[in-house]
């Protein structure tokens, strides 16, 4: 049977490297020679939990830092697609992160050693933060399947005494800022769970153990005080189940913690980025909005309270939006609600002070015959306009009138 080669030409989606910049980062260890807690006797190099950091240059860095656990049901690590990949795609957005190699079950370390491990990673970013050019108030965590697991464990136990404070680094705190959690392991509870994960993690002696599994079902540890999350998550996925993701959620609903959630319909367990397709491929891009639309790449901006009318040729417009979106791309965007030709936003989701394009939605709805309906979409006043239109965002900034048109 004669065969036809195809030769493809790719094209970096994001301007990744195709090759792991592993070798190229040097890693810290997490705690000294002979510091490290929950050692095993004769412990080899996977028995010393280590950073590997990816450092943003000052002139280019937005203060933001991220600990990275890639997934691998806590028996090996995605060090890769789930670690150096994810680390390069915040780099592009000015966020400095760290990957974190934490300890493994497979190797006989089991809880809370994993705990003690990203307890620690959070830490020393927070204590380095000057140095690495971070926001102390702007670190954060995000994990992947068992990593995933791990960075909900980070964001809902870090008040638990996971590991005796041995220096000046354990002085910092360990809640992380924010979490994102990919298509992550959250329960440890029978039919729900990942059973690869959960024996890892909790080790033969307390693997069929109810209570042990209760106490690191993340689910179950929420409280008002967990960190804003964003979650990823497929439902084609049968190895980790949308139930872990979902029941998380619903937790962080349940005490007032913002959240969002997206889960895709196609993509199986452990996709990464999945850049290549063009619907699951999305995710990180609203990871990004989510990012920058809760202001974490950029220091806490000064917002303003803005209200207003908005006209569509002179009729107040029945149901559209305002959004306010900063000339600096680093500041959060907001998007006003309009109704009945009227919008209001409070001081603390308003706009922040500064130059801000704006774009309108406007739909008004004829109720005569001899009127037609009308729909517009755009970032101009007027059609004829030659300029997008602009504002600028001032403390005590007086009502706003737009009067758009069809023309």
């Amino acid at each position: 049977m004669k065969t036809t080669a195809i030769t493809l030409g790719l094209t970096l989606l994001t301007g990744l490297s195709m090759t792991s910049a592993f070798a190229e980062v040097e890693s810290i260890r997490l705690w000294p020679e002979g510091k490290t807690p929950y050692a095993l006797e004769g412990d080899a190099e996977t028995g010393r939990p280590k950073l590997y950091p990816y450092l943003v240059p000052a002139e280019k860095a937005n203060g933001c830092a991220v600990v990275v656990t890639p997934g691998g049901g806590y028996g090996g690590l995605a060090a890769d697609h789930e670690g150096d990949q994810i680390a390069q795609w915040w780099n592009e957005r000015g966020v400095s992160a760290f990957v974190l190699h934490y300890r493994l079950g497979s190797h006989g370390h089991h809880f809370p050693t994993q705990l003690a491990d990203v307890q620690r990673a959070i830490r020393t970013v927070r204590s380095k933060a000057g140095e690495w050019h971070v926001d102390p108030e702007r670190i954060g965590v995000m994990g992947f399947s068992a990593g995933g697991h791990l960075a909900s464990m980070a964001a809902t136990k870090y008040g638990d005494l996971a590991y005796d404070a041995s220096d000046a680094i354990d002085e910092a705190s360990a809640r992380p800022d924010f979490a994102v959690l990919c298509y992550p392991v959250i329960s440890m509870q029978t039919g729900v769970t990942h059973a690869g994960s959960r024996n890892n993690l909790l080790g033969p002696d307390k693997a069929n153990d109810p209570e042990a599994a209760n106490a690191v079902s993340s689910e179950l540890n929420v409280t008002a005080e967990t960190p804003p999350t964003f979650i990823f998550q497929t439902d084609e996925d049968t190895a980790v189940p949308a139930e872990n993701a979902v029941g998380f959620y619903l937790a962080l609903r349940k005490h007032g913690v913002p959240a969002e959630m997206h889960i895709y319909q196609r993509g199986p367990h452990g996709v990464g980025l999945y850049l290549g397709d063009p619907i699951t491929g999305t995710w990180s891009g609203l990871l990004d909005n989510w990012m920058r639309a809760n202001g974490r790449y950029a220091p806490a901006a000064k917002r303003v309270a803005v209200s207003g009318k908005v006209t569509l040729d002179g009729h107040p417009v029945g149901w559209g939006s305002v959004t306010f979106l900063p000339e600096n791309p680093a500041l959060p965007f907001t998007t006003a609600r309009v109704m009945g030709g009227k919008f209001s936003l409070p001081q603390p989701q308003g706009p922040p002070v500064g130059k801000c394009h704006l774009s309108f939605t406007a739909s008004i709805w004829e109720t005569t015959k001899e009127a037609s309906d009308r729909v517009i979409q755009r970032d101009r006043l007027s059609q004829s306009d030659a300029e997008p239109a602009t504002i600028e965002v001032t403390p005590g900034l007086e009502p706003l009138q737009f009067a758009l048109t069809t023309d």
